[in-house]
């Protein structure tokens, strides 16, 4: 299956370069540019891509701006964003989070960590690493909220589901957590996805905002949110 992605970035030879490396790779095509975020939502409505490369600082509307109202119309669930910017600060970062971003990484990345990201952002996935999870999660998102409809969700969590979505939010991938949990890939992936679904998270990197937000993480790390 070819991966259709659309790019959205002020300067025109960034993007060229962009499409360029992109067309390079047999299963991703670019079918898209955009100069600004308002051009980057009317084309995402227009062309459904599966992913959407935003740059963060644009004209008119800004990438963080044009996320969020991608990542919040129902039509374009299906439509990921990879966030590719210049200014990797952890507020961008837990900026684009909150708007709704799957992905968030520099323009300094070499040409086969971006086709990957693509890749991995395709396919359902979050790209911070361990550690920008962590640091990130600590500093910007980690303050509980006490929203009711939130905590009916999370009761309605599994055992299983809540440590497989604990392991999701310290930034682990499917594979470390089978290996933690000695168990198949496949398995963590059938469980993070009911837990996904359930909570309503649009991807993964929604699940890890959840789980800090909603103090699941901290329950889990002061003991009391007990596990069998």
């Amino acid at each position: 299956m070819t991966i259709r992605v659309l790019l959205a970035d002020d300067q025109a030879l960034l993007r060229q370069a962009f499409r360029t490396l992109l067309d390079t790779a047999d299963d991703i095509s670019v079918v898209g540019e955009a100069a600004d975020g308002r051009q980057a939502v009317s084309l995402t409505r227009e062309l459904r891509p599966d992913v959407v490369i935003m740059d963060i600082r644009m004209p008119d509307t800004d990438g963080l701006t044009a996320t969020a109202q991608i990542c919040a119309d129902p039509q374009l669930r299906d439509s990921r964003v990879l966030i590719l910017t210049t200014y990797e600060t952890d507020e961008y970062v837990a900026q684009a989070l909150r708007a709704g971003a799957s992905g968030f990484i520099g323009k300094g990345i070499g040409a086969a960590e971006l086709l990957a990201a693509v890749r991995t952002i395709a396919d359902g996935e979050t790209l911070l690493s361990p550690a920008a999870t962590r640091s990130l999660i600590a500093r910007f998102l980690a303050t509980p909220t006490h929203d009711a409809h939130t905590s009916e969700l999370l009761d309605a969590l599994t055992p299983r589901e809540r440590e497989m979505t604990m392991l999701v939010a310290t930034g682990l991938s499917n594979n470390e957590i089978a290996e933690q949990l000695f168990v198949s890939p496949f398995t963590v992936r059938a469980h993070v996805q009911r837990a996904m679904n359930k909570l309503q998270a649009r991807d993964r990197a929604q699940l890890v905002v959840i789980a800090h937000r909603t103090g699941l993480v901290n329950r889990a790390s002061d003991g009391t949110d007990h596990l069998p």
